[in-house]
């Protein structure tokens, strides 16, 4: 057995089913071999950005996994690197790596050393005898602590080499998690319990510990309003009356005013940090008590007074306990959902006009609510892409149950909506996959969707077609004037139908829920289908600056 087949095997041991590819690399035969669904893509960006939609849906219990050549292939995977950096993804990543005589010559590109800045950990293999070694070192890292992609730069010459008998025993690791002190829950607890305006931000930690349930039942106990962000969207069901909804840059009505107002705040599962593209806690509270597996979050960005290290499903299960123990079984009532209500229906009175709007080319919070009104949410995922359409979807569709909604943004690689679907279509086949983007994301991505054609993973893809780029439109008025900078022109429908899917044009907005509901029927029926929506360059969002 040589390297390429014993990483195969050890795939398999691990339980991978499916991996994404992209072009050429000796591990996507030998994997096919084995039963191991190699998935290929147009582009080594499309691959990873999968490989990282897998994985959000899994929760650790399986892990998306990638191949592309060395050289140009690890060169053009850095972006979706990146994107899986940024929201902590774990992801296994498997470049080919330059012969032993041809590492370190100019200008040769070495995964291992380039790749540094945007993965978790990355290894060369330099011997057939590591490979196990490597491999399990690998997994333990996918398994435990922060997430991000997981490199092995399997080096083309070593990996050909025979394997010898003593170095075929790979064990796989597990995962550990730990706990934070039943001290600092208790005093995490009495703060909480003790506060005016109390508030739980819930981050994507929750979503990946598989601690909804939790997160569900500990603000049902306390009463206390949940704010979920960007990446953490889906962790609790916005149609309960405690939920705030979720932000990004924009946010809800009621989520605005509680982050503001609130005096003591608890994060869990969340990195607390600063970013351009998420909330930002406000300086000032009385008391910030932040969850988190990762220690160098704490004190990071956002300032805490209490730091509760550990596992967000652990950490809730001793809150629950401790609630229980201060306030008895049944919790308490404090009231506060029917202010949240009153919140969200003054919000809301400022956004129908535009929800409902018949003007025609659309706006975007039209076609918002007609997915809103049109999906069966439990049953379905969604994403946004980067830019306007994040801004406009995050405060205004409704996420129910566990990933019925993709968050993702702390960087915002246009096009990630496209891949991260098929991703997600991959690792839950059942689901009608959805994703809202405009026309220039589409340019980033958009041969993707003969991907989803080719390996028979239907997604529908809402795309904004206004000719240009609304997220800035007066950033560069001479630039646009004099040059036509940022001026987009295409009928991706017609694009779509060239490459195997169903391109759908809607012009007006009595067209676009028949046209949704046509795509959920095309899609169970294993047709890939594009929604080319004629819109128009609607600035408006819920920031409240």
């Amino acid at each position: 057995m040589n390297g390429t087949e014993f990483i195969a095997q050890i795939l398999k041991q691990e339980g991978v089913n499916e991996m994404t590819c992209f072009p050429s690399n000796a591990l996507i035969e030998e994997a096919a071999k084995i039963g191991i669904r190699p998935v290929m893509f147009r582009h080594e960006r499309g691959a990873v950005m999968a490989a990282d939609g897998y994985s959000r849906m899994s929760d650790g219990k399986r892990f998306g996994v990638v191949a592309m050549q060395h050289a140009g292939g690890a060169e053009n995977s850095v972006g979706g690197l990146s994107q899986a950096f940024g929201d902590n993804v774990p992801i296994l990543v498997l470049p080919g790596g330059y012969p032993l005589e041809r590492r370190n010559v100019r200008p040769n590109f070495l995964a291992n050393e380039n790749w540094k800045g945007v993965v978790k950990s990355a290894e060369i293999i330099h011997t057939p005898t590591q490979i196990k070694d490597v491999m399990r070192r690998a997994f333990q890292a996918l398994r435990n602590g922060n997430g991000g992609p997981v490199v092995v730069e399997m080096t083309l010459d070593v990996c050909a080499m025979e394997v010898p008998d003593h170095a075929l025993d790979y064990k796989s690791p597990v995962a550990t998690k730990s706990a934070p002190s039943e001290t600092d829950v208790k005093d995490a607890v009495k703060s909480l319990l003790e506060a005016d305006r109390p508030l739980i931000w819930a981050g994507a930690g929750v979503l990946s510990a598989d601690a909804t349930k939790e997160l569900a039942e500990f603000a049902q106990l306390t009463d206390i309003p949940v704010f979920t962000t960007m990446e953490g969207k889906s962790a609790y069901d916005e149609r309960l009356p405690l939920s705030l909804g979720a932000g990004s840059g924009a946010t809800t009505g009621q989520a605005y005013e509680w982050i503001n107002e609130s005096d003591v705040v608890i994060g869990i599962g969340t990195s607390l940090t600063i970013n351009n593209y998420t909330r930002t806690l406000p300086s000032g509270k009385k008391t910030v008590i932040h969850n988190t597996i990762n220690t160098e979050d704490v004190n990071k960005d956002t300032p805490s007074d209490l730091g509760l290290i550990g596992d967000a499903k652990i950490t809730l299960q001793m809150l629950i306990e401790e609630v229980k123990a201060q306030i008895g079984e049944n919790g308490r009532d404090t009231g506060v959902g029917t202010h949240i209500a009153a919140v969200r229906e003054k919000w809301m009175a400022d956004w129908l006009p535009m929800l409902n709007s018949d003007e025609a080319p659309l706006n975007p919070y039209r076609v918002i609510n007609e997915i809103n009104n049109n999906l069966d949410h439990d049953n379905s995922i969604v994403t946004h892409d980067a830019g306007g359409p994040r801004d406009c979807m995050v405060p205004f569709y409704i996420a129910t149950t566990p990933h019925s909604y993709i968050g993702w943004g702390k960087t915002t690689h246009l096009g990630f909506g496209i891949p991260l679907m098929i991703g997600a279509k991959l690792a839950d086949p059942s689901k009608f996959c959805l994703n809202f983007m405009g026309d220039g994301a589409w340019g980033m991505s958009g041969t993707d969707v003969a991907a989803s054609v080719q390996s028979n993973l239907p997604i529908t893809t809402v795309l904004l077609n206004n000719g240009g780029m609304a997220t800035y439109p007066g950033g560069f008025p001479t630039a646009q004037e004099q040059y036509g900078v940022s001026h987009m022109v295409g009928n991706y429908a017609q694009i779509t139908e060239g490459m195997g899917g169903v391109g759908i044009e809607v012009n007006k907005p009595e067209e676009m829920g028949p046209a949704l509901n046509k795509a959920k029927r095309l899609n169970d029926d294993g047709r890939t289908v594009l929604i080319d929506v004629k819109s128009n360059f609607e600035s408006r969002k819920s920031r409240f600056t």
